[in-house]
């Protein structure tokens, strides 16, 4: 995996990614940024949410189960001191489909937790990482 990340002026970014997408990332105007873009540390976290995302709605699909619509809402607690890395991030999964087995739901989010999801398993070493569920019918 390979990404590039250029300055393109003040404290704004252009991050590109392997796979050739690109995102503005930006520092806080505290830091000299202009609020152009995602903070490094949003987009972490939004990298985190889309992942166990990813793993829950194909989990699900494979197992056989109508999923229409899955939202992950997420809020992290960082450490006081540098480096302030997250310290608890809660993921709160609203799963929309069909007929949803709220225990199938349950099963896809431990499978991504336990041993899908790379971003939750690498941030577990310093956070705390809970997760809750909604299952809503379609």
């Amino acid at each position: 995996m390979k990404a590039r990340v250029q300055l393109v002026e003040g404290m704004s970014f252009v991050a590109e990614s392997g796979s050739g997408h690109a995102v503005v990332v930006d520092a806080s105007p505290e830091a000299g940024g202009r609020n152009l873009g995602a903070r490094p540390m949003e987009l972490v976290l939004m990298g985190t949410g889309a992942c166990s995302a990813i793993d829950v709605v194909h989990i699900l699909r494979k197992s056989r189960q109508a999923v229409t619509g899955c939202v992950v809402e997420l809020e992290a607690e960082r450490a006081d001191v540098d480096p302030k890395v997250f310290t608890r991030i809660r993921l709160r999964y609203v799963v929309t489909g069909k007929g949803l087995g709220a225990a199938q739901v349950e099963r896809a989010i431990k499978l991504s937790k336990e041993k899908y999801c790379s971003a939750t398993a690498m941030l577990a070493k310093t956070a705390q990482v809970e997760f809750e569920y909604e299952v809503r019918e379609a």
